[in-house]
């Protein structure tokens, strides 16, 4: 079974959102073998919506919209959607009783526009929006099943939850589709293509394999599909072994997790703490490892010393140091790394320093230099690096750097 999204609202291509619930509604349809063939974001306009779900239908099963079902002008979907049906919209009294419900909950008064809220479609199933004054709407015709629902996320979430994928597994589809994960760090995409070449040439037509890369790593997704699931998941697990061990110590799991899960979950099982002291990358490292579940059982604190006071007054960098070497150099990351192991009291600890630019630079350290050291139970590593002149990117770059050198030194000190 096919399905199709469609996203809707001038915001999404002005970029002044990003559209993250394409991501979320895929990932929750292909849990119930639901595989998503397009995924299109189109204006508020009518013409743009009829022509949406015109070649929507041509290639899909299911369509979901989200997004233009609010009370505003701009938000024409239903009122397009009536006449790409050929239909009407209709007042709904229960739906006027919880919208008045929401409005009377805060103690506020609902203006008259919120009362169009109430009209849906005639020929729609209503879905009540416990989140929301806009209810969701589900039409089935011509053998199509169209899903309306609202742009907000928490009340695109729970629409979906709730009402929509229960009434979406009574649909049964025959092709199945499995998909096993390598996340694999510190090996290049193309070498590692090379690496499995081999193995990638003996798949057979129903097994793909897709390379996903991002700095520092590459997730590799392989795909097989057929109509025995059981069968499949046997194939794909067979496949995914032989790749794994071809691969080696370049593989740090083999499941659909990021490199940061990876690093809180080993750390925790090992009883492992970490802490920060960052400069160029300003908490960024940080800030990825407590978004992570459960970061709390490792993760001690972290010190953003962008300045040279802190450096010294916190993290106890010598001021001679910064004199002879400067805030970019091997001897400063090395203090820095020690600094906060020492004061929060921790096995590992992460330090960075560099010119991140655009300016800054000099003949001597010019923009995109950065030490990066990593102070572990027995010994410090550092590394010097020369990315480029995009500000982010090298913040990125010195990041996934970072996690790679404290990872290599984690594994390296575990062995023992």
């Amino acid at each position: 079974m096919k399905a199709e999204i469609i996203t809707i609202g001038d915001e999404i291509l002005l970029g002044q959102i990003v559209d993250t619930n394409s991501a979320w509604i895929a990932q929750e349809l292909f849990a119930q073998q639901i595989q998503i063939q397009q995924i299109t974001s189109i204006t508020d306009q009518e013409s743009h919506i009829l022509e949406a779900l015109h070649d929507a239908a041509s290639r899909a099963d299911i369509i979901i919209c989200t997004g233009g079902l609010g009370p505003t002008k701009d938000d024409v979907t239903k009122y397009t959607a009536a006449k790409y049906f050929n239909t009407t919209l209709v007042h709904n009294p229960e739906v006027m009783e919880h919208v008045q419900q929401i409005f009377h909950r805060f103690g506020r008064t609902m203006p008259e526009i919120n009362k169009g809220q109430a009209e849906v479609l005639a020929i729609a199933d209503v879905l009540f929006n416990d989140w929301g004054t806009a209810p969701g709407m589900w039409v089935e015709k011509d053998g199509k099943v169209y899903v309306f629902l609202p742009g907000v996320p928490f009340e695109m979430k729970n629409l979906m939850t709730y009402r929509v994928l229960p009434k979406l597994r009574d649909y049964k589809t025959e092709e199945k589709v499995v998909n096993k994960y390598i996340l694999t760090v510190g090996v290049g995409e193309s070498h590692l293509a090379e690496h499995i070449a081999e193995i990638e040439d003996q798949f057979p037509p129903h097994i793909h394999l897709a390379y996903l890369p991002k700095i520092g790593l590459v997730r590799l997704r392989l795909t097989a599909t057929g109509t025995n699931l059981d069968k499949l998941e046997e194939e794909a697990e067979g496949w995914k072994d032989k790749l794994v061990d071809r691969i080696g110590n370049a593989v740090v799991a083999t499941e659909d997790v990021s490199f940061e899960e990876v690093i809180v979950q080993a750390f925790a099982e090992r009883g492992k703490t970490l802490a920060t002291a960052e400069s160029c990358t300003g908490g960024n490292i940080a800030r990825l490892i407590t978004e992570i579940p459960g970061s709390s059982k490792m993760f001690q604190g972290a010190v953003v010393a962008y300045a040279n006071e802190v450096k010294m007054h916190v993290l106890g960098v010598q001021e001679e140091t910064l004199i002879a070497h400067g805030a970019v150099s091997e001897e400063t990351v090395i203090q820095m790394a020690k600094g906060v192991q020492q004061k929060l009291n921790v096995d590992y600890a992460i330090a960075t320093s560099g010119i991140a630019g655009p300016d800054g630079g000099s003949a001597e350290k010019p923009v995109g230099t950065v030490w990066v050291a990593i102070a572990g139970p027995n010994e410090v590593k550092t590394k010097l690096f020369h990315f480029h002149h995009d500000r982010l990117i090298n913040i990125e770059r010195t990041t996934a750097q970072a996690l790679l050198l404290l990872w290599n030194l984690f594994q390296q000190e575990s062995e023992f």
